[in-house]
């Protein structure tokens, strides 16, 4: 938790200092236009209606790339604007936007973007197309952010393969009427260019997975929020392992979170595929129990009174 605290505030020092080569003119039309941007940024998850929401997405993406022109926006927070994601990369190489747009019930898009930062402060801006609805295998397809498989980010992991930057991001989809999707997926750069997904994944330990995969996809009930997260202390990602309720695991509707955990460890190239991160498992029909007192004749163990 302190090296959690300590990075945050470090990164906030980092911000506020670069923010401080954005003109005071500048400043004032970055805050401006920001807060022209709070009232389509909500009607664009809360319109009443499809043609609410595409208004209000259009006026916005619309707003915030004019508001990205200007110089050195890299370093400004956009804070206020709660319905958009907004993650720096730990090594402030980029800047990824992501958020959503209810079309329907059964119809849910995200947009994006990502800003590069850059020495000059000007803008070079990838746009993120949503193409996961027209994708057959979205577990195992590679693309530039044209054919991009969306999510709204919400985690982004550095890890490096060779001298190559890979980022690892945590994301999820509010996918249909009857499932909700998250994502692990990794982001790297070719040729200065974006490139979604890669043989990143490694499932040897579990025979019935094929044993490369470009992202890891959890796809759920709809009313189920199975945890998926980047377990700091461990280093590794960690992810509830899906049940169906109804004895039926190719309907993923039916699928809801066990109580058990699988997992992700980073070995250097690839995510490994850990089928059980916790092996204390309780008896059925007991009781988690503290350490005794007594040992085995009866006599206090002092070992058990002592502060850990």
């Amino acid at each position: 938790m302190k090296s959690y605290l300590i990075t945050s505030v470090f990164f906030c020092l980092f911000i506020s200092a670069h923010a401080q080569h954005i003109s005071k003119e500048d400043l004032n039309r970055l805050k401006i236009q920001e807060d022209s941007m709070k009232k389509p940024a909500i009607d664009l998850i809360q319109g009443i209606n499809a043609s609410d929401r595409f208004k209000a997405d259009s006026i916005f993406t619309k707003t915030f790339v004019r508001a990205l022109k200007t110089k050195n926006s890299f370093y400004y927070p956009f804070d206020s604007l709660y319905s958009i994601s907004m993650l720096y990369a730990p090594d402030s190489l980029f800047k990824i936007y992501t958020w959503q747009l209810i079309i329907d019930d059964n119809i849910i898009r995200q947009h994006g973007a990502i800003q590069m930062n850059t020495a000059d402060g000007s803008l070079k801006l990838f746009p993120l197309i949503d193409k996961s609805e027209n994708t057959q295998k979205i577990q195992d397809t590679i693309a530039n952010n044209y054919a991009w498989m969306g999510a709204v980010y919400y985690k982004i992991i550095l890890n490096k393969s060779k001298d190559k930057s890979i980022y690892t991001l945590l994301g999820y989809d509010e996918d249909n009427i009857r499932c909700n999707r998250k994502f692990i997926d990794v982001l790297h750069f070719e040729n200065e260019e974006p490139i979604f997904g890669g043989n990143f994944f490694d499932f040897t330990k579990d025979s019935s997975q094929s044993q490369q995969r470009a992202r890891h996809v959890m796809e759920f009930k709809k009313e189920a929020g199975p945890r998926l997260t980047f377990d700091k202390e461990m280093n590794m990602i960690i992810m509830e392992h899906l049940v169906s309720e109804s004895n039926e695991p190719k309907k993923k509707w039916t699928l809801v979170g066990d109580g058990d955990y699988e997992g992700f460890k980073w070995n250097g190239s690839t995510w490994v595929y850990i089928p059980k991160v916790f092996d204390n498992v309780t008896p059925e029909g007991k009781t988690p129990m503290p350490k005794p007192l007594l040992d085995e004749k009866g006599n206090i163990d002092n070992s058990n009174l002592k502060v850990q």
